[in-house]
């Protein structure tokens, strides 16, 4: 606690010395930059661009914790680098995520290499953010919301000249001792570039604001954990790129090479852990003026391979009876190691069994191919058409490890195929203070999966029973049904944006958006307590169950932002949008009874359990609020500026009158911005409302409400800059209202009898105070 402390007063002292002397602003080294940028709408868009990002990127190593100043927008809990971003409720799959142009999809059944985890931080050189109503250019098989993340484009020397720049950049994180640094580099002429972007970040579990848990036990033979480290919160993750572009002054060509390896990741709200991620994404994009305007074209591949079983704070041996034949059975604390790896069997009129893990790997294959094009109708219309293809396909499966996992391989998902086909159109008026863009969109979407089987099984059963957990049964049904679905989806948007004079705008939406379900949603199939428990994107705890008839879900929305500010957009600026969501045929769950395999008749309460997915109809209303105010300007401690977010939602079944799971409540970020010379400091509160609108038939768990205090200092000259900041100021011990439930310690594969662990009551907790550093020289 002394040495926190001693770090606590060395940084206020820092903070405080940037009153000291007052220095011209910070210059950024001239660096040419001529490649065009992809033609994206921005009526209804949240742009953060690359001055808005740079300073996030001490504090984090999740690209999705960048949005979480956009109002209405938040992140689910999840690994350290792998956060989902939610848009006024709806998350995940239900928002379109494209990285650098590509539509990526998490090839994971806890969706634990998420799209937004395929890029570093560092790397981010900007996004867009669409919430609600989207324009249909950058929606299509999504309900929420669009986010448009870019890397840095491709930067080329004056004619005639040559160009090499590069930087270099590293940070400290005291709470989970995390560590880890950047390199990027460019050499380019006037017509060719060449450049290298690399990060790495690594952490151990970081440390709540107090004890949350009575207990240290992990279900490994001489490894605990103190009461108030969060479990399964540790990670590495490595991303590079090579990036080779070509241009004249009517096209651009470039070419991409990413790879990312994450050894490991670890989860406090998933019964499993990442154990390896290979990821290669390769990137081929043209742009070119063609005169009536601008045309596009992508290709892109994209191959994942991962791993899950269970990381250093989980339980891994496992199997009755007592070593050296069993580890021990689920009431043991500790699974002891045990030999030799068998099914259960009767030895000596006791049963026993020895399973070494639970091995769990998935390879997704990726490929997708778009064209479009923004035709000048004239100065006051803007044509945009398209079309995309993208081609999915997924194996996901379970090697035998031993005890009830034995003596074959389960296909949880066998070569599963998502096809999706789209065309749109969308026109864009632009007449005196008027903006209108209407446009429609058809997508044709084609899944389809291949017979299954369980452990206890070599073949593809269509009728039969047996095996634990009705393996057989289950099986056999799902093999015997007609597997193919088809969706033919519409989306249809009309955004208008009205200004009346230089105070003053208004922006009307009006959209309906369309998503199919994904693969696990409908083809995961094992009601089996264990193997549901495996398939989860949601961090409750549960385990789910797809459903082969699932329809898509279709969203109507209707948004009116209002906005009013000083004519400069200098002084002050507040922005306010209701919104209103109502959703057709919403994919929520009800809890499933694995013995008689339908609805269960008596609810699960305060416990974990199984649900299948089911449709059913929903709606989500709520408000955002942004605001900032010039306080003063030239003072002699430099400029200050206050500055509001603000968010509220509301999410309802309307069939069961449940409330909808992971629901953000009522939150708000208040800051005072110091801007010094070339220092800017502020002072940062978040409050957030208590969670009490919770999902019953999911047994969500309540969150206090909580203030948290967070200060940062950004130091900028020409050549290099440094960001200091203290999160969470006071400690403060508080549970995330998104983090889900608590299985990062334990006998996780399943419910264990108490005193074991993981019992269900205990939300992930947020990250105590954390001083942090960060560095970055160009060069």
């Amino acid at each position: 606690m002394q040495s926190r402390l001693n770090l606590v007063t060395a940084f206020l002292a820092l903070y405080a010395a940037s009153g000291l002397a007052a220095e011209d602003t910070a210059t950024l080294q001239e660096v040419v930059v001529t490649a065009r940028p992809e033609t994206l709408p921005g009526a209804g868009a949240t742009t953060l661009n690359a001055a808005a990002i740079t300073p996030k990127r001490a504090r984090t190593s999740d690209t999705a914790s960048l949005l979480v100043d956009i109002p209405g927008v938040s992140t689910y809990g999840a690994g350290g680098v792998s956060g989902l971003p939610v848009i006024r409720g709806l998350a995940d799959d239900r928002l379109r995520t494209k990285v650098d142009g590509m539509d990526l999809i998490a090839a994971c059944p806890n969706h634990m290499n998420s799209p937004l985890s395929s890029i570093d931080p560092t790397a981010v050189d900007s996004i867009q953010v669409y919430a609600g109503v989207t324009p249909v250019s950058v929606g299509g098989d999504s309900i929420g919301g669009s986010i448009v993340v870019q890397s840095a484009s491709p930067a080329f020397a004056d004619p005639g000249k040559q160009l090499a720049t590069g930087s270099a950049g590293a940070f400290y994180r005291s709470n989970g001792e995390s560590w880890g640094g950047n390199l990027s580099g460019s050499v380019a002429t006037d017509n060719l570039s060449l450049n290298y972007t690399g990060a790495y970040a690594k952490s151990d579990n970081y440390l709540a604001g107090g004890n949350f848990k009575d207990y240290r036990f992990t279900g490994r033979v001489g490894h605990t954990l103190p009461l108030d480290q969060v479990g399964s919160t540790a990670f590495e993750a490595i991303n590079q790129s090579v990036k080779f572009a070509w241009k004249n002054d009517r096209n651009l060509v470039n070419f991409t090479y990413g790879n990312q390896h994450i050894p490991y990741e670890n989860y406090p709200n998933q019964r499993m852990d990442m154990t390896d991620n290979l990821s290669d994404q390769f990137n081929l994009a043209y742009t070119g003026d063609q005169g009536w305007g601008t045309l596009q074209a992508r290709v892109y591949y994209e191959h994942t391979q991962h791993e899950m079983d269970f990381g250093d704070d989980k339980r891994f041996w496992y199997g009755p009876g007592q070593p050296p034949s069993g580890s021990g059975g689920d009431t043991a604390i500790n699974g002891m190691p045990c030999s030799p790896i068998s099914g259960v069997k009767v030895v000596k009129g006791m049963m026993v069994g020895c399973a070494a893990g639970m091995p769990m790997d998935t390879d997704g294959k990726n490929t997708g191919l778009a064209v479009s094009a923004a035709i000048s109708l004239s100065l006051e219309h803007l044509l945009r058409v398209g079309a995309e293809y993208q081609n999915y396909r997924l194996d996901d499966w379970w090697s035998p490890s031993g005890a009830g996992m034995w003596p074959f391989t389960f296909w949880n998902i066998n070569d599963g195929q998502r096809n999706r086909f789209a065309v749109f159109g969308e026109w864009e008026i632009r007449r005196e203070r008027w903006t209108n863009t209407l446009g429609l969109r058809f997508e044709n979407l084609d899944m389809n999966a291949g017979p299954v089987h369980g452990y206890n099984l070599a073949t593809y059963p269509t009728s039969g029973s047996g095996g634990l957990g009705n393996q057989t049964r289950d099986a056999a049904l799902f093999n015997a049904q007609s597997r193919q679905q088809t969706d033919n989806n519409w989306d249809l948007s009309w955004l208008a944006r009205f200004t009346p004079d230089a105070n003053q705008a208004y922006e009307l939406g009006l959209a309906q958006k369309t998503r199919s379900p994904n693969l696990y949603e409908r083809y995961s199939w094992s009601t089996w307590q264990m193997a549901a428990f495996m398939n989860n994107f949601v961090g409750d705890g549960n385990g789910y169950v797809g459903n082969l008839d699932l329809q898509p879900e279709v969203a109507g929305t209707l948004s009116l932002t209002a906005n009013w500010h000083d004519a400069g957009e200098a002084i002050w600026d507040v922005k306010v949008t209701p919104y209103y969501t109502y959703v057709r045929d919403y994919i929520d769950a009800m809890q499933w009874d694995s013995t008689t395999n339908a609805p269960r008749r008596v609810p699960v309460v305060d416990d974990f359990t199984v649900l299948k997915y089911v449709n059913q109809s929903a709606q989500l209303y709520g408000l955002d609020l942004s605001a900032h105010y010039l306080v003063a300007r030239g003072t002699r401690g430099g400029d200050f500026t206050a500055q509001l977010v603000a968010s509220y939602t509301k999410g309802e079944n309307l069939d069961t009158g449940d409330n909808l799971y992971n629901i953000m409540p009522l939150n708000a970020k208040v800051s005072l911005i110091q801007v010094f010379g070339s220092w800017r400091n502020t002072l940062e509160g978040e409050f957030v409302d208590a969670k009490d609108h919770i999902s019953q038939v999911r047994n969500e768990m309540q969150t206090a409400g909580y203030g948290l205090v967070h200060l940062r200092s950004r130091y900028e000259k020409k050549t290099w800059s440094l960001e200091v900041g203290i999160a969470n100021l006071f400690d403060r011990s508080y549970d995330l209202p998104l983090g889900g439930a608590y299985v990062g310690q334990g006998t996780t594969m399943t419910i264990p009898p108490a005193p074991n662990q993981p019992q269900w009551g205990t939300p992930v907790p947020g990250p105590g105070r954390s001083i942090y550093a960060g560095v970055t020289v160009t060069f």
